[in-house]
């Protein structure tokens, strides 16, 4: 009696509840990996941010990450972070271009599908972002299936190569470039690593330009105390292009999160 009491009362526990069998202290499995989540206070359904975590680190990351934090999970966000391919004792990561040993963008939809069985989800308003290799693996994400997403934010990171995608996934979306005026680990122009190359940061963009007809000069150039950035959007047929650069090197600066939700959600980016 008292077990079917529990059972039952289980089966009442509203969907964030139960999604907590996981998340903040161990991550979800699914078939080819894990995946953290957490979720906001309320109920559903919540619009979802897609976090993708650099070389060597882990989807853990969005419960240390202070901005994620007061920016969109406390702002009515699920944070859905995909712990990247592992290859025995070797590194976490997203290689993010041709030959990858998992097929990453199939594997972070079927995260957002198992995360959509355990909380309440918006999936018409799925957002994307990463940092450095999780950078350029969002830029993958937007240019092959920008179709299911909302909007997309990389910081520090560019589209690799070599990548078939002809990115026509941009069309129609939000796409905000943050990067380090010194930044020597992921420069603008990308660099060589063995047989691949990390991507150039211009080529990303114009690839963004071009898919969303916007002119080649930016309609606007903005300047403030932190950063120095480039707008795309009055001249595009659809979707808009901003890239914001700051003084700092290979990191997250101060501030991106705020930036970045202003953006994907259409307003004014705030100094």
């Amino acid at each position: 009696m008292i077990r079917c009491l529990a059972i039952a009362l289980l089966a009442l526990l509203p969907l964030s509840a139960a999604a907590q069998d996981c998340g903040p202290d161990s991550p979800c499995e699914i078939a080819g990996g894990t995946y953290h989540l957490r979720l906001p206070a309320g109920d559903g359904p919540h619009p979802v941010l897609i976090w993708y975590h650099g070389h060597r680190g882990n989807g853990a990351s969005i419960h240390r990450g202070g901005g994620l934090q007061n920016d969109f999970l406390e702002n009515g966000y699920a944070l859905l972070a995909p712990n990247g391919y592992q290859s025995g004792d070797g590194p976490r990561s997203y290689p993010a271009r041709e030959g990858s040993p998992r097929d990453d963008v199939a594997f972070t939809f079927a995260a957002l599908a198992d995360a959509g069985q355990r909380a309440s989800l918006n999936t018409d308003r799925v957002y994307v972002g990463g940092f450095s290799a999780g950078g350029s693996m969002a830029w993958l994400l937007a240019c092959a299936a920008g179709d299911r997403l909302s909007g997309m934010v990389s910081v520090a990171g560019a589209l690799r190569r070599p990548n078939a995608t002809d990115c026509a996934g941009l069309k129609g979306l939000p796409i905000l470039q943050i990067h380090g005026f010194g930044d020597g680990q992921v420069p603008f122009e990308g660099r060589a690593i063995r047989n691949w190359h990390q991507g150039s940061v211009w080529d990303a963009l114009e690839r963004a330009r071009v898919v969303n007809g916007c002119r080649s000069n930016p309609d606007r150039v903005e300047i403030d105390e932190a950063y120095r950035s480039r707008v795309w959007d009055v001249s595009c047929d659809t979707g808009a292009v901003r890239l914001d650069v700051h003084d700092g090197g290979h990191g997250l600066p101060r501030g991106w999160t705020a930036r970045a939700r202003d953006f994907l959600e259409g307003r004014p980016v705030a100094e």
